[in-house]
């Protein structure tokens, strides 16, 4: 594959817009809430230049995907991504994701650790902050700020604002992409339902079985992070990833500062091991059937 493609993942409640470029191990990346797969634009072409396979999902009712979906939450969005890797019959994959989008990934690789390969994580939620009833709150006031007509608006307007630190010169383009995007039928309901139904408990339960080699990144400037850097050295900790603290950047490391992000996320690509060549498989398979017998 070696285009810019746009293609749909059918799912039991739609279909799921993905873009696939460049040829080579795959790397699947998915954005965050309220995000298009246009936020990785400052990283796909370095990641395609460097022989990677990079295909780009976006979230259920966001984007160029359907609206007709009645479920929405990091574990489904991470189910998707398996279905993905599994579709493509390309994978292992590694997983590359943006917020809850990174979440998703996580629960992913603890749900099936022989579809990926690697993880890099973007400013990710990895445990759910505040309490139960914060969260109940929080429900309510997402309803009313994400109502039709002002909903993209607003969205729009928070994005920037936790975009703290320096801007990338598309970020008004970008916005005003999201913004758009979230005029069309149904999709600022997908939106509120997905902040609605989010809860990212079911991802904490599941990471100590998150076992593959990881890269963390968090802007130093992240405002959805009390202390960006303690969060980053607790999720280091907790699946032993390697961090990447982004001085100068918020919440959107990817397109805030991809001169610090890309390079990392070429470092960690390159220092994976690598994947069996189709000449080990005969061995692989008879040593896996001589373990089972």
């Amino acid at each position: 594959m070696t285009t810019n493609q746009l293609a749909f993942l059918a799912r039991p409640e739609g279909r799921i817009a993905y873009s696939d470029t460049g040829s080579g191990p795959l790397v699947v990346a998915v954005p965050g809430m309220g995000d298009l797969r246009s936020t990785y634009d400052d990283v796909v072409p370095a990641l395609v230049d460097a022989g990677y396979r990079v295909v780009v999902t976006d979230l259920r009712g966001h984007g160029d995907s359907d609206t007709t979906f009645r479920t929405h939450g990091d574990d489904v969005t991470g189910a998707d991504l398996l279905a993905l890797v599994e579709h493509l019959d390309a994978g292992p994959a590694v997983l590359l994701g943006s917020s809850m989008g990174a979440s998703s990934a996580a629960w992913a690789a603890a749900e099936r650790p022989d579809l990926v390969r690697g993880l890099v994580l973007l400013s990710p939620y990895l445990r759910h902050p505040g309490s139960l009833a914060m969260q109940r709150v929080m429900g309510v006031v997402y309803r009313v700020l994400l109502a039709w007509p002002w909903g993209g608006a607003f969205w729009g307007s928070f994005y920037s604002t936790i975009s703290k630190g320096r801007r990338s010169p598309r970020h008004a383009e970008h916005v005003a992409a999201i913004r758009q995007s979230m005029r069309g039928p149904g999709k600022l309901r997908s939106f509120r339902d997905l902040a609605v139904a989010l809860d990212h408990s079911v991802v904490e339960a599941r990471l100590p079985a998150v076992k593959a080699p990881a890269l963390a990144v968090v802007g130093a400037l992240d405002p959805d992070f009390s202390d960006p850097a303690a969060e980053l050295a607790w999720v280091a900790d907790t699946i032993d990833a390697r961090a990447v603290l982004v001085p100068e950047a918020g919440h959107y490391p990817q397109h805030q500062a991809p001169d610090v992000v890309v390079p990392a996320v070429l470092e960690f690509l390159a220092g994976l091991p690598a994947l069996p060549s189709a000449a080990d498989a005969p061995a692989a398979q008879a040593e896996e059937d001589g373990q089972r017998a």
